[in-house]
């Protein structure tokens, strides 16, 4: 199988050259951001056309925390539509027959019931602090259903819960919570600082899948012969915040106290993804939270020491 991998270089397209890389059979396609202009129409298609891979991953997109997405919804409602538009429309105009489109939970409504089954889609009002992301994450899964049920083509989607590991973006303000706490906790253990100051309330809860769980995965679902047109990849287990955050401080060394700034935005109350239907086709997730903190932080250690920290 020739596979096109859209988005290699980010944390999860990375994940998935590691997991596939090592498939027998499987040759990677891989283009950089030089190389093929996603959003561009006329160059994907251009790529399609010559590459001609057997079957492509979409996962490319603008991605970012809750300060990001508030802060430049129309860049990424506009650029992650384009990604999923060109990315699907010209696969199929190049004739590949299966795609797998990487989504995610925040898809489902801010008040879904938890966990959140992919029933729920469309049942409700979305998160507003994640709204545009969200919108252009449904549009992509609902043009992969409509491609499938039209032209018979094999396209379906993946919508992992909140994602980490190596290759994470540790921008204070514009990273998801986890690799943010990460990066403060170390600078804060290295500067001898005696506290540290946590978004919101702590209360919240979330779910949390390491980026090669989530890889593997995907291999899974491109092995069956009849996928669901969408599909919820996670643990099926949740912490809060405030317990995250303990954990983090535990495994980077950190001593000192955490204060929490409840004026800061907590985000949805919870975030738990149904997996059943996931676990019932055969696949669960395999890499425990702590352990994969763990592994998290030396990968942080490793590309901070080699210059190659994405900030």
């Amino acid at each position: 199988m020739k596979l096109f991998i859209a988005g290699h270089q980010g944390m999860v397209g990375a994940a998935l050259v590691r997991r596939f890389g090592r498939e027998p059979g499987v040759t990677l396609v891989v283009r950089t951001r030089h190389e093929l202009d996603l959003s561009n129409p006329a160059a994907v298609a251009s790529f399609y056309a010559d590459a001609r891979p057997d079957a492509a991953i979409i996962a490319a997109a603008k991605v970012g925390g809750i300060h990001a997405n508030a802060t430049y919804p129309a860049d990424f409602l506009f650029d992650n539509l384009a990604i999923a538009a060109n990315t699907i429309h010209g696969a199929h105009r190049a004739g590949v027959p299966r795609l797998l489109f990487l989504g995610s939970s925040c898809i489902y409504p801010k008040h879904a019931p938890q966990p959140m089954p992919e029933s729920c889609l469309l049942t409700g009002p979305l998160e507003p602090t994640n709204e545009a992301y969200a919108i252009a994450k449904i549009a992509g899964l609902k043009l992969a259903q409509a491609f499938r049920h039209q032209h018979g083509v094999l396209y379906h989607s993946a919508m992992p819960t909140n994602l980490y590991g190596p290759g994470d973006n540790y921008h204070l303000q514009n990273s998801h919570v986890l690799p943010a706490l990460i990066r403060k906790f170390h600078e804060a253990k290295t500067a001898g600082h005696s506290e540290v100051v946590a978004w919101g309330s702590g209360t919240t809860r979330r779910e949390f899948l390491h980026v090669d769980d989530l890889a593997d995965a995907c291999a899974h679902l491109l092995k069956l012969e009849n996928p669901p047109d969408w599909i919820n990849v996670g643990t099926g287990t949740d912490v809060t915040i405030r317990e995250l955050t303990e954990t983090v401080a535990a495994v980077t060394g950190f001593n000192g106290r955490v204060t929490w700034d409840a004026t800061k935005p907590d985000g949805t109350p919870r975030k738990l993804l149904d997996v059943s239907r996931l676990t019932g086709l055969g696949w669960r997730a395999k890499i425990g939270l702590r352990a994969g903190i763990e592994s998290t932080c030396a990968s942080f250690l490793a590309e901070q020491a080699a210059g190659r920290l994405r900030t």
